[in-house]
């Protein structure tokens, strides 16, 4: 019994002792395991880190190669485009050049035409003149007799005389429709009155002091050349009648259309031209010369009408406004005095 209770003691010593080395073997060889598994790993991480670099590498690569080929493409689409607008710059170049070359072939022919044109007028006015000299030199030959001469210059004496009395009567109607404009409030057409009666009383000294030379004056021997109706009878007068005639239409639209315009400034709405004591006297610009007053009287009237209208209504259907310078039209004019040739 004993014996064998000892002999299992020393199978199982001899069994331990037998199986510490496997022991030892085994833990060594679950830590070569677990080395072994450490590299493996560590060796894939260090594979995925070299395969992320060469992906990094790779796609940076591919950028590049992108951004090379987006760089060329883009220098490609500026070259075209510089040579687009340099094509556009040629062409433009060469349309302008032509039409540099229009303009110059134009202003060419425009000179051309212009001294054409001067050449004509040139010619047209050397045939003018010569007309109006051979009129001129037929004018001198036709001279009135010198009877006929002393006549005129007998009757021009008495109109002048006449002349200077009525300027004198006028004065106190002159005073009175002043009076009268003052008590209306006419102030505009007042200082009208005043600068008009200024310039009649000049026209006055002017007759005072001038001393007419009758004999050596060419109205006074030149034979009429001009007729015109006035109130139904007709009329005969030469070129320097004929002058002072258009004069006092012309005067008379200037000082009408002023006085047309200073009823206007007043609002002035009972009057007319009738009303204004410039056109009831209608003297201005007469020298007492030259032709009958009452033939000066009336054309200086018909001016006057017609200008008062244009400047009380601010319009230009008679006449016209160069800064300031009232003027009738040249066609009214000539309609106004209808003058016919004698020759």
């Amino acid at each position: 019994m004993k014996s064998n209770i000892v002999d299992r003691m020393v199978m199982a010593l001899v069994i331990s002792t037998l199986a510490m080395p496997g022991i030892s073997l085994a833990a060594e060889g679950q830590q070569n395991v677990q080395e072994e598994q450490k590299r493996a790993k560590d060796e894939k991480q260090q594979q995925r880190k070299e395969d992320q670099q060469q992906d990094q590498v790779q796609r940076k690569a591919e950028q590049d190669q992108k951004q090379q080929q987006q760089r060329a493409q883009q220098q490609e689409k500026q070259q075209e485009q510089k040579q687009k607008q340099d094509q556009q710059q040629r062409e433009r170049a060469q349309q302008q050049s032509e039409q540099e070359q229009k303009q110059i072939r134009a202003r060419q022919e425009q000179q051309r035409e212009r001294i054409e044109r001067q050449s004509e007028q040139v010619q047209q006015q050397r045939a003018q003149q010569q007309r109006q000299d051979q009129i001129q030199a037929q004018r001198q030959q036709q001279r009135l007799s010198q009877q006929q001469q002393q006549q005129r210059i007998k009757e021009q004496q008495q109109s002048v005389a006449q002349y200077r009395q009525h300027l004198e009567q006028e004065e106190r109607l002159a005073r009175e429709h002043a009076a009268q404009l003052q008590r209306q409030k006419r102030m505009a057409q007042y200082r009208f009155q005043q600068e008009y009666l200024e310039r009649l009383r000049q026209q006055q000294n002017y007759l005072r002091d001038h001393r007419f030379d009758y004999d050596n004056d060419p109205y006074f021997y030149t034979a009429p050349i001009y007729r015109y109706n006035r109130g139904g009878k007709y009329y005969q007068t030469n070129e320097y009648g004929a002058k002072w005639l258009r004069q006092a239409v012309r005067y008379g639209y200037e000082e009408g259309f002023r006085a047309g315009k200073a009823d206007r400034d007043d609002r002035w709405r009972g009057g007319s031209y009738k009303d204004s004591y410039a056109y009831r006297d209608a003297n201005y610009g007469f020298n007492g010369y030259y032709v009958n007053r009452s033939d000066y009287n009336y054309y200086f009237r018909e001016g006057f009408r017609r200008g008062y209208e244009d400047g009380y209504n601010s319009r230009y259907q008679y006449g016209r406004n160069d800064n300031g310078n009232y003027s009738i039209l040249d066609n009214i004019l000539s309609q106004i005095l209808g003058f016919q040739n004698l020759r």
